[in-house]
């Protein structure tokens, strides 16, 4: 039975769990501008570009293409659905999407199910790519994870390192989407941003900036409570 309220916090397993989370966000802060997380940066744009595909789809809209620019940039080219769903779920989606990964990397069968649906996506989206960079990107971390997960399952099963690799990518997207809301609707306020065009069809008394907040405090609950629920799944 889950232990929801953590009273036999903290054992070998959470404590582990906790120090690598940390640890994995010292890294990413201290690397934030360097190239070195390029490629996961990248992958995050992905994700956040997928949620408003995925939004699109669900509220029987048409997705005509995606796009990720090396400049960390990107755009989806939809037509029809719900924007009041599509235009949040780039940000919120992403978030989701992070709390997904950690969540699972706390378990083997989920960690093997999250590397491969987030490859199977990866496939799709190499269909449906509208430039060659996102064609590359989504080769690269597609080829990128099957080897991980062969080394995994041969000659590193104890390191375990597509559970790392998993994490990492959850952890990174998590403080991505909230550092991306802040960069874009916050602190230099881009007017194309999505919350800019939420405010433009949204009646409620809240500019893009006030809704930058909002996304960026659901963001931040989304970070904490793949922490929570990944200390309960561990208990």
């Amino acid at each position: 039975m889950a232990d929801w309220r953590l009273t036999s916090c903290c054992g070998h397993q959470q404590i582990a769990f906790i120090a690598t989370v940390g640890a994995f966000i010292f890294v990413i802060l201290a690397l934030w501008r360097t190239p070195i997380l390029d490629p996961f940066k990248l992958i995050t744009v992905f994700l956040h570009e997928a949620s408003h595909a995925t939004a699109c789809k669900l509220t029987c809209g048409k997705v005509e293409g995606m796009e990720v620019t090396a400049d960390e940039g990107g755009v989806t080219h939809t037509r029809g659905g719900y924007q009041w769903f599509i235009l949040p779920a780039g940000y919120l989606g992403s978030s989701f999407w992070g709390m997904v990964l950690v969540i699972s990397s706390t378990n083997s069968i989920t960690l093997r199910i999250a590397a491969a649906l987030l490859i199977i996506s990866l496939v799709v989206v190499l269909i449906i790519a509208k430039n060659w960079f996102l064609r590359f990107l989504c080769l690269g971390f597609i080829t990128f994870l099957i080897v991980i997960w062969i080394l995994q399952e041969t000659v590193l099963k104890v390191v375990r390192p597509l559970r790392y690799t998993i994490l990492f990518m959850g952890v990174m997207n998590c403080l991505f989407s909230v550092y991306d809301i802040y960069d874009d609707l916050i602190s230099r306020r881009v007017h194309s941003s999505d919350a800019e065009k939420f405010a433009n069809i949204c009646p409620c008394p809240c500019n893009g900036v006030g809704w930058g907040v909002i996304w960026g405090f659901i963001s931040f609950i989304f970070l904490l409570a793949s922490v929570y629920l990944g200390l309960v799944i561990l208990s």
